[in-house]
């Protein structure tokens, strides 16, 4: 279903600029963003995945990962196709990236239109009540992509009681997170590394858009928690790990979490060499417990390359113990 975007700018000769992501696509006439789902449409800039669920479903809230809110509740979650980041180890790459990827690499197109539902934000909202779930979780791939089918839910949502949480990267524009805010009580933002390069030559984005996004999500009260897939030789330096995270950490409360997720062969060998209670404890990081949470498999051999191999991942849950 098309919808009209909420953000965006119109231009000169029929051009639009959208405006809810940092990478402010500006699209000519047909063009579509980095998305892949938003669309110039005869000088409009048009929705392509409003009301087109993918992977409805209850989920554990952990498994968001949210340790800190809510816990041992279930949550009503859902996405849709398209994602603004090109991440080359995306687990879910036939969602995210079904726009790019070419057919024989996905899904088959007729089982690839099988994975999308049509489902009202109405027929969300009861759905979580009818199941007595006491949260919805836009998660899957970027909700940032899908902000309007978000937003209509979320504010549906809050008029019967019911929590809206977010899984994302971090990387939507200052006017999205304002628009978000009030209706908006938790996200859990996957900040994929401290160093730029990695964002632009592994994710296709920047850096700098998700630390600011940190802290203004701190300032206005929404709970955060922060997760970072650990991909060993990519982004587990010592600079990293000891250097830059706190440099962001500091400048935020002693309430916001962060996850970091390590293979589990690595996680092994890192605590034979004490490195975990090295690196976390002179930060101020207090490990909490361990989880085992996914299984990565399928992703294609070509088309989005790999950075590692088919493994095992585990959670490592660190509350910040930082004064104020």
């Amino acid at each position: 279903m098309q919808k009209e975007s909420y953000l965006y700018q119109k231009l000169q000769n029929n051009i639009v600029q959208c405006q809810t992501c940092c990478h402010f696509c500006i699209l000519k006439l047909n063009e579509k963003g980095k998305c892949q789902m938003r669309q110039n449409i005869a000088g409009k800039l048009m929705v392509l995945n409003y009301g087109e669920a993918v992977g409805l479903a209850i989920d554990p809230i952990e498994k968001k990962p949210l340790a800190h809110f809510m816990p041992g509740t279930y949550t009503l979650s859902f996405g849709t196709l398209g994602c603004n980041f090109s991440c080359l180890h995306c687990q879910n790459y036939f969602m995210s990236q079904a726009g790019r990827i070419a057919p024989e690499l996905s899904l088959q197109n007729n089982k690839q239109q099988s994975l999308v539902e049509e489902i009202t934000p109405e027929k969300i909202i009861a759905t979580a009540l009818e199941k007595k779930l006491p949260s919805i979780s836009y998660t899957y791939n970027e909700p940032t992509i899908f902000l309007e089918y978000a937003l209509d839910t979320m504010k549906l949502a809050h008029e019967k009681g019911l929590k809206n949480i977010w899984v994302s990267n971090g990387f939507m524009s200052p006017e999205t997170l304002y628009l978000i805010a009030p209706y908006l009580d938790a996200i859990n933002v996957d900040l994929k590394s401290f160093s730029e390069k990695f964002y632009q030559e592994i994710c296709g984005a920047r850096l700098q858009p998700v630390l600011d996004n940190l802290i203004k999500i701190r300032q206005l009260g929404i709970h955060l928690e922060i997760t970072t897939l650990i991909i060993p030789t990519k982004n587990d330096s010592k600079l990293e790990l000891t250097r830059n995270r706190p440099i962001l950490v500091n400048k935020m409360s002693r309430e916001t979490k962060i996850d970091l997720k390590k293979p589990k062969r690595h996680r092994k060998q890192l605590a034979k060499k004490g490195r975990e209670k090295f690196t976390f404890g002179s930060m101020g990081l207090e490990i909490i417990f361990f989880k085992i949470i996914l299984h990565m498999q399928g992703v294609p051999k070509s088309g989005i390359r790999q950075i590692r191999e088919e493994e095992l991942l585990a959670s490592i849950i660190i509350l910040q113990r930082f004064a104020m």
